[in-house]
């Protein structure tokens, strides 16, 4: 560790405000008795009163060198000294009781006491899967009772700086609580941007831990008043996931004007046949690859994947194979290795000797450990059945499984898909990449993710960074809470936990974090259908372009009271804001004999059921937008009362209908349906609801719990993309 006195000599040349102070080095005694320690006394206290005597008291001592990385549990702090000799003594008396805990300072520093204000904490952490990530909170003894902190990752801006202090518990100290005086909050975020902005100070250091614990805050503005430093410049952050030819052009992947199984069988069946099987389903040029066989299950074969035309080749033999059949793809652009038993499985040596093996062939490797590519546009699948249809939402998944769920059950819910892929250990080909290029896909409108490993998490934020605003994307993310985190010097790398890291992630980039798969269908159901109409939202008003507290201006409308009041606990809690209604529309509502016998508000309760009058809904959300614009309509219906008190499906799909025209007749609005009970209609009701919802672009879900995180990540999208054009217009990052 970095002597405290030489760290802030790193702050002040950095433009930090540390206190004025001086240093004296304790000289080494004679081995050997308790004598020494006599004889050091004297020495040290006169030498560091004579070095205080030119600062201002009230005066602090601290003692540092080895074995002091946390100098308060040994003693090594005394505050409020009236004067040099006291600091002297206080010098001396330090020094016999470190010596006695077997502890030999370098020296001892003294500087002049900050006047007292609102003590933070800001650090820097070297996280092993993001780089360097900025941390910023409540200091002192707050640091670890409260654990009150924010984190973001280098670099931040002045916007990302505000917002750690914004979503702080502790934010009110900062702008004066209960007749405490207002900090200087320019002032912090000046610090932040200095320590973890571009060109800050996280760039000229060799990170390990780097904590400023605390930093006093006043109207004044700011002084690092302890500073510690860890340096750390041979940890291997992990592969840095830029892959082998970041400007690669992924068409052929998804596209290929051929495809190459190496794996299947003549006479036992194993999994290569079953991607036989499927892509003789899609009817792209198919050619398989065996060493003895004419011909596998109809399909014509060759000897070598060196014999072959293609662009894509699928390769399903055993693991310690796979290298050996890789160098054999010259000039096929693609090479997926289906097969398991590399880096995930502790054999690290044989997925180095893939990549290199990709390398030599000129080829980029997607996997190893993975099921493949699924883009009905191309051909490509490696799920069974008949593709569904061509669409705009991709996906990228490091499981093969999870991805393959997401498209059976997806399209199930009217999800179409352009462009799948699972890239399993990443070993060549990365998540980040591929972003990269789905966000300058034409066929791509929205993006999901699902990621148990950064796999190069620095190129993974500057990724979601170069599309934020541009192309929406849900992550969906495995494992956030079982990596562990190794022991730390400092309380900021004790405090950077792997789920804080990825929820930091989407706070920054603007993408929506979920914590399932039915949430990430959800979100990327809500994109899908409203792709047309989040260009034409009007401006979000708030405190920052990635507030989840910012106004959203939703209206909720259906029937049941206590559906109603749940349902703004629901939005609540999603961070939206449900604004009341204008006072002007309430008169077109009691027009439609909506509000009789209940009160007029936000969620509105409105009569929708067997017996309802199915315009109802259509008729009373037209009187209110035209009054107040609401971006988003949320209309819930109980589906069960229509078959309780009802005997036929027509009005409930007279509802739909209307609804359906709302949505055609209200294009800057974004309408959503709730099918609450959806499971108490008979066989097939649900499917045609949502066919007639389709129709119009309507997403429908089950749960007010599911169309509010689908309603959030649109409006946090919105933000972005409004962040996104400001930037652009002020010339700003």
């Amino acid at each position: 560790m970095l002597p405290e006195h030489e760290v802030k000599a790193l702050l002040r040349n950095a433009g930090v405000a540390v206190p004025r102070g001086v240093t004296v080095t304790v000289p080494v005694a004679p081995a050997g008795t308790a004598g020494s320690a006599v004889s050091v006394g004297p020495t040290v206290a006169g030498e560091v009163a004579a070095a205080a005597r030119g600062l201002v008291p009230p005066l602090v001592l601290k003692a540092y060198g080895p074995g002091l990385v946390h100098k308060s549990d040994a003693g090594a702090v005394r505050l409020a000294l009236g004067d040099a000799a006291e600091a002297g003594a206080a010098a001396s008396g330090m020094l016999d009781a470190l010596l006695a805990q077997g502890i030999m300072p370098g020296g001892f520093l003294v500087e002049e006491q900050a006047a007292p204000g609102v003590e933070l904490i800001v650090g820097l952490v070297d996280d092993p899967g993001f780089g360097p990530v900025l941390l910023a909170g409540l200091g002192g003894v707050w640091t670890e009772a409260m654990r009150d902190t924010a984190l973001r990752l280098c670099p931040v801006s002045a916007a990302d700086a505000r917002e750690m202090l914004a979503c702080l518990r502790g934010a009110p100290l900062l702008h004066g609580y209960r007749g405490r005086p207002a900090v200087d909050v320019d002032a912090v975020v000046e610090l932040l941007v200095t320590i973890g902005g571009a060109g800050g100070l996280w760039e000229r250091l060799e990170l390990g831990e780097f904590e400023l614990n605390p930093v006093i805050a006043t109207g004044k503005g700011v002084i690092a008043v302890d500073a510690r430093y860890l340096p750390d410049g041979l940890r291997d952050r992990g592969p840095a996931g830029e892959g082998v030819g970041p400007g690669t052009d992924f068409t052929a992947l998804f596209e290929p004007r051929a495809v190459a199984v190496v794996g299947a069988s003549a006479n036992r069946p194993n999994f290569g046949n079953m991607f036989l099987e499927f892509y003789k389903g899609t009817g792209v040029p198919l050619v398989a690859v065996h060493p003895e066989a004419d011909e596998i299950d109809g399909v014509p074969a060759v000897p070598s994947l060196a014999e072959t035309d293609a662009d894509y080749a699928l390769v399903a033999v055993p693991a310690g194979r796979c290298a050996e059949v890789v160098r054999q793809a010259r000039g096929i652009p693609f090479v997926q290795v289906m097969s398991g038993g590399f880096g995930e499985a502790g054999r690290p040596e044989l997925e180095a000797d893939l990549v290199r093996a990709a390398a030599g062939a000129g080829t980029r490797l997607l996997g190893p450990n993975c099921m493949g590519v699924y883009s009905p546009r191309g051909g490509q699948t490696f799920v069974g059945g008949e593709p569904g249809p061509p669409g705009h939402v991709a996906l990228v998944s490091q499981s093969g499984g999870l991805a393959g769920e997401v498209i059976k059950v997806g399209e199930r819910r009217g999800l179409a898909f352009s462009r799948v892929a699972t890239v399993g250990n990443s070993a060549d080909v990365t998540p980040a990449e591929l972003l990269r290029w789905l966000a300058a896909d034409e066929q791509t409108s929205a993006a999901g993710m699902y990621l148990e490993d950064p796999r190069g998490g620095r190129s993974l934020f500057e990724a979601l960074m170069s599309v934020r605003g541009r192309l929406p994307v849900v992550l969906l993310v495995g494992g956030r809470s079982g990596q562990g985190r190794r022991a730390a010097a400092s309380h900021t790398g004790g405090m950077v936990g792997d789920a804080r890291i990825w929820q930091s992630l989407a706070d920054q980039t603007g993408v929506t974090l979920v914590t399932g798969q039915d949430d990430l269908i959800g979100a990327l159901s809500f994109f899908q259908s409203h792709a047309a109409r989040l260009p034409a939202s009007a401006p979000v008003a708030g405190p920052g372009p990635l507030s989840p507290r910012a106004p959203d201006g939703v209206l909720v409308i259906g029937p049941s009271g206590g559906a109603s009041v749940l349902a703004a606990d629901v939005f609540d809690e999603a961070g939206l804001s449900l604004e009341a209604l204008p006072q002007e529309a309430l008169d077109g509502l009691k027009a439609l004999g909506v509000g009789v016998g209940s009160s007029l508000a936000n969620p509105l309760e409105i009569p929708v059921g067997p017996r309802g009058r199915a315009e109802l809904v259509r008729e009373a959300v037209a009187a209110i937008v035209a009054r107040r614009p609401y971006p988003d309509v949320v209309a819930h219906v109980n589906v069960q009362s229509f078959f309780t008190y009802g005997t036929a499906a027509e009005p409930l799909y007279a509802y739909a209908r209307a609804l359906a025209r709302a949505q055609e007749e209200l294009p800057g609005v974004r309408i959503t349906l709730v099918t609450r009970n959806g499971e108490c209609a008979p066989c097939g009701v649900e499917e045609e609801v949502r066919t007639i919802m389709a129709g119009a672009g309507i997403p429908v879900y089950r749960s007010m719990e599911a169309a509010a995180v689908a309603v959030a990540a649109a409006r946090r999208f919105i933000r972005a993309a409004q962040g996104h054009r400001a930037a652009r217009t002020t010339g700003g990052a």
